[in-house]
């Protein structure tokens, strides 16, 4: 995830005399979460390169987007605003709301983990004052975890993958009149996800994956890119750290022979990589949802 200074949506708010951000916090794997206040304002979004989804918790029954003025927010109601869209919104009376912030490689990730679909086929659909009970509560949910807290900011990055899975699968279509070049055939793209889920608790290598491509492992990183918006590496490790993440949520297995599970060398090389990618310990995820 970029900086937040350069996250558009968030600097626009933030550089509104009107907008107060109450909250902010890095969530790690490119993720962040903000809460806002803002009363009479008007925000212009112009092509961010970041994609957000955005719940109103209070409020917001005179906020609309200048080209639907008729249409207009209230509690819970959620937008979507995909990396690259354009808006203008003019906010009347006071709103309180949530935004999450996604990177287009956490998108990515999703689209090939979730859909077994190409990123660059894929786009997640725009939508303003959008219900949705389920993805309402669970930014009630985020909005009520201390983001300072490790553990806490821990169950919020966990959260947040729940919202972006449900809007992927909810919210994701086909891109209209795209066609994809280069990159891996749908089957090999299959192959290469099947193969890696069934081989997380080993040392997988670029050449093994080239090979079942039957490409060199120049050209397999170029495709394999292409295809999973991501290079192979950084692929694996995200795989890696979201069966950790789940099975220190869903099982009692110590932390070694969750390491051991997913393909790291040892407890401290998962503890430091864990630590890395979401900011805390994996000791403290496990511990927060005894809470």
């Amino acid at each position: 995830m970029a900086a937040l200074d350069q996250l558009q949506v968030f600097q626009s708010l933030s550089n509104s005399p009107h907008a107060r951000l109450e909250h902010v916090a890095e969530l790690g794997d490119d993720l962040a979460a903000a809460l806002w206040s803002n009363h009479h304002d008007a925000r212009d979004y112009q092509g961010p390169s970041h994609h957000t989804l955005s719940c109103y918790l209070a409020g917001g029954t005179g906020t609309f987007r200048r080209e639907q003025p008729s249409s207009k927010g209230a509690p819970d109601k959620l937008c979507i605003l995909p990396a690259g869209h354009e808006s203008s919104w003019v906010i009347n009376g006071e709103i309180r709301l949530a935004h999450l912030y996604v990177s287009p490689e956490r998108f990515a990730a999703g689209a090939v983990a979730l859909l077994d679909r190409e990123p660059r086929e894929l786009q997640l659909r725009e939508s303003t004052f959008l219900d949705d009970a389920r993805q309402a509560a669970r930014f009630r949910q985020l909005v009520h975890l201390n983001w300072h807290e490790p553990g806490e900011r821990l169950l919020a990055s966990s959260l947040a993958h729940e919202m972006i899975d449900h809007a992927l699968l909810t919210q994701a279509g086909l891109r209209e009149g795209v066609k994809v070049r280069g990159g891996l055939a749908p089957y090999l793209r299959r192959r290469l996800v099947d193969y890696i889920e069934q081989n997380l608790s080993e040392a997988v290598s670029l050449g093994e994956l080239a090979n079942l491509a039957a490409l060199s492992e120049y050209h397999f990183a170029r495709m394999f890119r292409s295809s999973f918006g991501m290079p192979p590496h950084r692929y694996v490790l995200q795989r890696r750290l979201a069966r950790a993440r789940q099975l220190l949520l869903e099982s009692d297995l110590a932390l070694g022979d969750i390491a051991m599970a997913c393909g790291f060398a040892s407890a401290s090389h998962f503890s430091n990589r864990f630590r890395d990618a979401f900011g805390g310990a994996p000791g403290l995820l496990r511990a927060s949802r005894m809470r």
